[in-house]
């Protein structure tokens, strides 16, 4: 019976497809063939197209930079270049500093700290001034008794200092002012004598092995004859000072007169030798005895107005 058309058409079947046969796959295997280009001619992505991990990149530069002479060069001539500039460097620091010699004059232990004190109150009974030495080279302080040290005249500008500080308080006269006034006045009169001794040294042309530490040194054991002396003034007035200060200041001539006399005067065997021009040896003496002298001036100088 046919059925009326109502303004529909019947559709077309469709056709099944073909059931697969045993040549065809379902998978194709890429693993050996080229990578696919695209319509552009571009390799699709996805694929490594012949270069070399990050990894093995970086071996590879590291390698030709090490293999390259040039390269080897270059980083040979930086590294003398460094270690010229750290050699200038080190020299320059010991040069301005010389911190190993200033280690060595603080070389000191207890009992050396109490001979040298005895030997700066009373060197009269002391014998052997002689300064000791191994392999040319000075034995430190604290294995040499008569080797000059900075410990005992730092520590005596110290102490000077806080007396001097005291002295002014029992006196109604202190303030930071007139302290500072009183430190460095003590500083500039040792810097002065120590330029002083090295410019007539230096014009007499007087050799000896007396180095600027040493002058420093030498310069700065006045200061424990001012602590004596400004104590004995505040416990027993003015006559305690007085007598303190003639005691210390021909215990520190002498002292001053047979240290020097081992550094100067006995370094004109060495001159003779040689062919070169030297001080006589009245001047030698002279710079020796000025030295030694000059000594109690400036004790009185810095101690008289802290004892009224």
């Amino acid at each position: 019976m046919d059925l009326p058309h109502h303004g529909y058409r019947a559709t077309k079947q469709r056709a099944r497809a073909a059931p697969p046969t045993a040549d065809s796959v379902l998978f194709e295997d890429t693993s050996s063939a080229a990578p696919a280009m695209n319509s552009q001619g571009y390799y699709t992505p996805g694929y490594n197209v012949g270069v070399p991990p990050n990894d093995m990149q970086g071996a590879t530069g590291a390698d030709n930079l090490f293999t390259d002479p040039m390269a080897n060069a270059a980083m040979m001539y930086g590294s003398s270049l460094a270690n010229q500039g750290k050699d200038m460097v080190n020299k320059e620091l010991s040069r301005f500093m010389a911190v190993n010699k200033l280690k060595y004059f603080f070389a000191v232990d207890t009992r050396y700290v109490m001979k040298k004190l005895m030997i700066l109150m009373f060197p009269y009974t002391h014998q052997d001034w002689e300064v000791r030495y191994h392999r040319d080279t000075p034995l430190p302080p604290r294995q040499d008794v008569n080797a000059p040290d900075l410990y005992i005249p730092t520590m005596a500008f110290i102490t000077y200092i806080l007396l001097a500080g005291i002295a002014l308080g029992i006196q109604k006269r202190f303030s930071p002012e007139v302290l500072g006034l009183c430190a460095s006045t003590a500083l500039v009169w040792m810097i002065i004598e120590v330029l002083v001794m090295l410019l007539s040294l230096y014009l007499l042309t007087v050799h000896s092995d007396l180095t600027t530490f040493d002058l420093i040194a030498y310069s700065g054991y006045k200061y424990v004859g001012m602590i004596v002396t400004v104590l004995s003034g505040l416990l027993f007035g003015s006559d305690g000072y007085y007598v303190a200060l003639a005691w210390s200041s021909c215990a520190l001539v002498v002292f001053i007169v047979r240290s020097l006399k081992m550094k100067i005067l006995t370094s004109l065997s060495s001159d003779s030798m040689g062919t070169g021009s030297s001080a006589k040896p009245q001047f030698r003496l002279y710079i020796t005895v000025a030295t030694a002298i000059f000594q109690p001036i400036i004790i009185y100088w810095l101690t008289s107005h802290l004892v009224r």
